[in-house]
C-alpha cells in the first residue's frame, strides 16, 4: 500500500473519530428526581355476581348498574377468607373492590451539557443554537447576567454573534405526578339454600254409596213394669191380753198404800 493511501486512510479515520467524539460531546445529560408528599384516595365498589362463564363476568353494582367484565386468570379475590379465581365465582356472591390510588408529585431535573453554534440571538432573553449532527435547532432562555466563555474570553448575551461556538449547561425542570393504584377484592359466598318444605298432604276420603232407607213400623209401647205389693200391716197375735197389765197396776197400788200407812205411824 502506498504511503499516500495510508496517510489518507489515517486522516479519514482521525476525522471520523473526531466527529464521533464531537457529536457525542454535543449533549451530555444527567437526571435527578425529587419526590414530593404523596396523597392517597380510596374508592369502594360493591356488587353481586349475576352470571359467570369462563373469563366473562356480569355483576350488578349496588347502584343498580350492570357491568360486564373480562377477568384474567391471574386476578385474585378473597371470599370468606379464601383466595379464589374467576373459576371459583358463583352467582349470588357478594364482592367488594377497594381501589387505593396514590399520587406522588415529583420534580424531574435534567442537567445537560450542549455544544452548538449560535444561529440567532434575541438579547437579552433567548439564543438559538444549531448542531453539527443535523438535529433541529433549539431555543434556550438566557438567565440574567449570564457569562459565556468563548475563545477563553468572557462574553455576555449581547456579544454573541451567529456562527460562534457555545458550550453551555442546560437545566430543564419538569413537574410530574407518579400514580400508583392498588386493588383488593373481597367477598362473601351466598348463604346455603333453605331445604324445600314439602307441601301439606291432603286429607284422603273415600266416598261410599248411601244405603236406601227402609221404613220402620211404629213399635207398640212397652208394658209398664209390675208394681211391688204393699206390705201387710203388722198385727199383734191373738194370744195377747191386757190382764197381766192390770195385775201389775194393782200390785203397784197395794205397795204404795202400805208405804203410806207405815209413814203415818
Amino acid at each position: 500500500m502506498k504511503p499516500k493511501t495510508v496517510k489518507a486512510l489515517f486522516f479519514a479515520s482521525a476525522v471520523w473519530i473526531t466527529a464521533a467524539m464531537t457529536l457525542t460531546a454535543q449533549e451530555r445529560s444527567t437526571t435527578s428526581v425529587a419526590p414530593g408528599t404523596s396523597s392517597a384516595t380510596t374508592q369502594v365498589e360493591r356488587a353481586e355476581v349475576t352470571y359467570v362463564s369462563g373469563n366473562e363476568l356480569v355483576v350488578k353494582m349496588d347502584t343498580g348498574e350492570v357491568r360486564h367484565l373480562t377477568v384474567p386468570d391471574s386476578a385474585r379475590a378473597t371470599v370468606d377468607g379464601k383466595e379464589v379465581t374467576i373459576r371459583d365465582l358463583k352467582p349470588g356472591m357478594k364482592l367488594q373492590r377497594t381501589i387505593t390510588t396514590t399520587q406522588t408529585p415529583k420534580t424531574v431535573t435534567t442537567v445537560r451539557t450542549v455544544t452548538g453554534k449560535v444561529f440567532a440571538v434575541t438579547a437579552p432573553l433567548h439564543v438559538i443554537l444549531s448542531f453539527a449532527d443535523g438535529s433541529p435547532n433549539k431555543q434556550y432562555k438566557v438567565p440574567k447576567d449570564q457569562v459565556f466563555m468563548i475563545d477563553n474570553q468572557k462574553r455576555t448575551v449581547f456579544d454573541l454573534k451567529p456562527g460562534m461556538t457555545v458550550t453551555a449547561t442546560v437545566v430543564t425542570a419538569t413537574q410530574e405526578v407518579s400514580v400508583a393504584e392498588a386493588r383488593a377484592t373481597t367477598g362473601t359466598a351466598p348463604p346455603p339454600p333453605r331445604p324445600a318444605t314439602p307441601p301439606p298432604q291432603p286429607v284422603l276420603l273415600i266416598e261410599e254409596p248411601v244405603p236406601a232407607t227402609v221404613p220402620v213400623a211404629a213399635a207398640a209401647p212397652a208394658p209398664a213394669p209390675p208394681r211391688a205389693p204393699e206390705p201387710a200391716p203388722v198385727t199383734l197375735p191373738k194370744t195377747a191380753s191386757p190382764v197381766p197389765l192390770l195385775g201389775m197396776i194393782g200390785f203397784f197400788l197395794c205397795v204404795t198404800s202400805l208405804a203410806l200407812r207405815a209413814t203415818r205411824r
